[in-house]
């Protein structure tokens, strides 16, 4: 067999095996979001915390948290202290998490001692714990891990969409990297601890069973492939494998512009996020955000995994749309995102509305890139708008989102309601029925709202529509961005139609409830009204 046919088969392989995991996961898990909209991560990673391979499933952001979060475990847990079984979880934002909701599993995958080199250049930061003896498997060469937003883990409120968070203590619990099962089954203390931190504990324990799940069947599928191709025949196929992906990767950075060039955006509450790109020409890249306004004490801060992410997914823009995602597409761009600001937040700030910081950290990278590029450009997009709904008078939890319209291009249209620039897209938002079946809310209109795409030479993608009517006395609360200031169009361009959040009152009056409304009464017969932005149009309207 060939070494090219070989690799493939390696490639897929790994591929296959984060794939299946997140399908346990999705069918293990007990929350709705996660059950019908299919919205989980897994990946596979090396013992140096390298990203090798993802589910289909893994958004950008998830890929640089999981590999961001990896070190983080390691240091905590050296691999000599490990054992085959142990399974670690985090949601530290300061350590490669996202935010309190969503919970990073890890689980080790061993060799023999002396069949990988990996095992030797495992990242052992000084310090740590012990108190295990070493396991007789060998050492770690791989992680499998997976990623997921639990339903709830305590905060203001319910869902950890508190968007009045002054700290990160009020977004939820807090998780450093901690052991969450061994090999003779979960560490019940820990599990009884969150589930008494969690306002739908049942869901809880559920989906972090089904993130154990994940992990596990990773683990064996990944077990198997050493035993197929020996421990060396498998570190040769990843190796050639992410240099085939820097190779590609740098390629398409060869082709940007040479030089240093510079982008800003800004979002509702006024704050600057601002880039420089500097392209050497034969290629690499570095991005600093060098000038990016300060941290402040509300949820609209980013950890620096989800700006790596960001970035990573702007910067793919203009390289090949085809080049798979791995630690090859990370290595040739430099990255610098200053401590303590809206794109590196710091102890105690929070971090969970991060998405509105996120996306504005790629407008800049796309307003630098499209100043310089003579054939390139794009008008902003209209992004998610988060919300959560939550029961008064009994435990019930509905998080969801929609999507705006995407920025106009030189060549084209935007496209309508695609959820450009962050998360998965409208294939994770559950469908209408399984919604109404599991909970007491009516889904009365998901529509696309006529003429909400900036006007132009090519117009922005059309924003959308949701009216969900209330079946029980309800909470809501509501986290946007691009709705005070509309993402604005380019080359003369006109901006799209503003989104916003409103309560719709029984008589059919609406009033707005805000961009960033915290623990709003809904009463029964009142429905919830989120209408996304419209995206940017290019160019003067002919």
């Amino acid at each position: 067999m060939s070494d090219d046919l070989t690799a493939e088969i390696l490639r897929n392989a790994l591929c296959v095996a984060a794939e299946e995991a997140s399908i346990v996961v999705v069918r293990s898990a007990y929350s709705t979001f996660i059950v019908e909209g299919a919205d989980a991560a897994a990946a596979i990673l090396d013992a140096r915390g390298r990203l090798i391979a993802h589910s289909l499933s893994t958004a950008l952001i998830q890929c640089a948290s999981l590999r961001s979060a990896l070190p983080y475990v390691v240091k905590a847990y050296p691999p000599e202290t490990m054992a085959d079984g142990d399974v670690f979880v985090l949601n530290d934002v300061y350590q490669g998490g996202i935010h309190a909701n969503d919970l990073l599993v890890f689980r080790p995958v061993f060799v023999e001692h002396g069949t990988r080199s990996e095992a030797r250049d495992a990242v052992r930061p000084a310090g740590g714990v012990g108190g295990r003896p070493p396991t007789k498997h060998g050492r770690p060469a791989y992680f499998t891990g997976t990623l997921i937003h639990v339903a709830d883990l305590s905060g203001l409120s319910a869902g950890g969409m508190a968007s009045d968070a002054t700290d990160v203590f009020l977004e939820g619990v807090q998780l450093p990297p901690v052991r969450i099962a061994t090999a003779a089954g979960l560490v019940d203390d820990l599990v009884r601890v969150l589930t008494a931190n969690s306002r739908t504990p049942g869901k809880l324990a559920g989906d972090l069973r089904a993130l154990i799940a994940g992990v596990n069947v990773a683990a064996r599928r990944l077990t198997e492939i050493i035993e197929t191709h020996t421990p060396a025949g498998l570190a040769r196929g990843v190796e050639d494998y992410l240099a085939h992906t820097e190779r590609r990767m740098r390629e398409g950075l060869a082709r940007l512009p040479a030089g240093t060039h510079r982008g800003e955006y800004r979002l509702d509450d006024g704050h600057h996020v601002r880039v420089a790109v500097t392209a050497d020409g034969s290629g690499g890249a570095v991005v600093d955000f060098d000038g990016t306004d300060e941290q402040v004490p509300l949820p609209v801060n980013s950890g620096f995994s989800q700006t790596h992410g960001g970035v990573m997914y702007a910067v793919r823009c203009f390289v090949d749309p085809h080049l798979p995602m791995n630690e090859g597409c990370f290595t040739p761009v430099e990255v610098r995102m200053p401590r303590g600001t809206l794109v590196h937040c710091t102890p105690p700030y929070p971090g969970g509305g991060r998405f509105g910081t996120v996306a504005a950290a790629e407008e800049a990278i796309f307003a630098a890139l499209t100043g310089a590029m003579p054939d390139g450009g794009v008008a902003a997009s209209g992004i998610l708008q988060a919300f959560s709904i939550s029961g008064v008078r009994r435990p019930w939890l509905h998080m969801s989102f929609d999507l705006g319209g995407a920025g106009a291009r030189r060549d084209r249209d935007g496209a309508d309601a695609t959820g450009a620039l962050f998360g998965g897209g409208r294939n994770i938002i559950p469908q209408v029925e399984p919604i109404e079946a599991r909970l007491p809310v009516r889904v009365e209109e998901v529509s696309l709202i006529p003429d909400s795409g900036g006007a132009g030479r090519h117009r922005g993608g059309r924003g959308t529509r949701t009216v969900i009517r209330m079946l029980e006395d309800a909470r809501v609360d509501t986290r946007g961005d691009r709705l005070l200031r509309p993402p604005p169009g380019a080359a003369g361009g006109r901006p799209g139609r503003p989104g916003g959040y409103y309560r719709e009152r029984a008589d059919g009056t609406r009033e707005p409830l805000g961009s960033k409304a915290t623990r709003q009464p809904l009463a029964a017969g009142e429905a919830l009204v989120v209408e996304t932005s419209g995206g940017g149009g290019f160019g003067e309207a002919q």
